[in-house]
């Protein structure tokens, strides 16, 4: 089979794939591998600068340029995500193979702001990213970074009109897709790209489960959140799984028996936690892109509790519970927590057809042919 080239400039090293956003390059970069395409890897990176044997076998070479941390950048017009993301070899290693570039999310397109790239260019949009930062700045108590994310939202309203000269733009989410079509016709939404595979659970767990990064603000409202509503539901119990912001949830839960915090050190303890839970539980306080953690617990929990922040694919959001109000979540959880889970087979059949990693690989192929 003839290899096709592609270039793919990932915003951080993807490997390991433990968090939301390089979990969806390192599995797309293995699912384009697996269908025939040679890959030339550029990573931005701030600590994570090796390079694994598992992201070797996937890829022809892979370049790592550490990000640019100048602190007047905080004056630029150019959102800092983008301009720190900027490194003179990119554009002469990009040059030493003619192929498609294709960039993942706005982050990593400074080089188009630096020189007339020739080449074929593709978008993996992440987040509708003046969004994302709006939503970082509302739900952020520290002030400093609260102010910081909001001018970073108002820089990027304007620099998102960059969308609109790309080939070819995919979203993570429908409400994304809308969005960017104001913008260009060129544009798809294509669903997370994840690496998990279906378990099929018995009928029966032992407690809620949420988890998440409560380094991030929108998380750590959400567990504070949760923590509220279990002080309605004592006779059940609600993990929150996390590898940081243990002091946070034992001062929130102070005096609660039934709020347990577990901190995540090993790759085995969320599955093992995925596999015990019964319920899993979880919301976002602000509307952009596809939580992986939803993906993650279809795959691998049983029922998965939201609300529509969430995720917008109405084909996988079918397979959830949905609660937007403290009361509707307390009333949900009581109303599962008694409830045989009986949806291994129909979930299968969604999940393995929407979010099938090899298929969705094929999709991008076709608009790169």
């Amino acid at each position: 089979m003839l290899k096709k080239p592609i270039h793919i400039i990932s915003f951080e090293n993807p490997f390991p794939p433990d968090f939301g956003g390089v979990i969806d390059v390192f599995y797309k970069i293995k699912a384009l591998h697996s269908i025939g395409f040679k890959i030339y890897l550029h990573c931005f990176y701030q600590n994570r600068n090796q390079v694994s044997e598992e992201l070797k076998a996937i890829t022809e070479e892979v370049f790592l340029y550490k990000k640019n941390r100048n602190p007047l950048f905080l004056f630029s017009k150019i959102p800092l995500p983008v301009i720190s993301r900027f490194h003179q070899d990119l554009a002469k290693n990009i040059a030493k193979v003619d192929a498609p570039v294709f960039f993942e999310g706005l982050q990593t397109t400074m080089i188009l702001q630096k020189i007339n790239l020739p080449n074929k260019k593709y978008l993996r949009l992440h987040n509708i990213e003046s969004d994302f930062y709006a939503g970082m700045s509302k739900n952020e108590t520290n002030y400093f970074w609260k102010t910081i994310y909001h001018f970073v939202a108002q820089k990027f309203i304007k620099y998102q009109k960059i969308i609109s000269s790309f080939d070819y733009v995919f979203t993570l989410s429908c409400y994304e897709n809308q969005v960017v079509k104001s913008m260009t016709n060129q544009s798809d939404y294509l669903p997370v790209f994840h690496g998990n595979q279906h378990q099929f659970l018995s009928e029966r767990g032992k407690f809620a489960l949420y988890h998440g990064d409560l380094r991030l603000a929108d998380n750590k409202k959400a567990a504070k959140f949760l923590i509220d509503v279990f002080k309605e539901i004592p006779d059940y119990q609600l993990i929150i799984a996390s590898s940081n912001g243990k002091k946070m949830v034992e001062t929130k839960a102070k005096n609660l028996s039934n709020v347990t915090f577990v901190e995540l050190n090993a790759n085995n303890q969320l599955t093992d936690l995925f596999s015990e839970a019964h319920i899993n539980v979880m919301l976002s306080f602000q509307r952009s892109g596809t939580k992986l953690k939803v993906v993650n617990s279809l795959f691998n929990g049983r029922f998965c509790l939201v609300n529509k922040n969430m995720i917008d694919d109405a084909a996988i959001l079918d397979l959830c519970e949905l609660a937007e109000t403290k009361q509707e979540f307390v009333a949900k959880i009581n109303e599962l927590k008694n409830k045989e889970y009986q949806e291994n087979e129909k979930r299968n059949q969604v999940l393995t057809t929407v979010l099938n990693d090899i298929e969705n690989a094929k999709k991008i192929a076709f608009y790169l042919s």
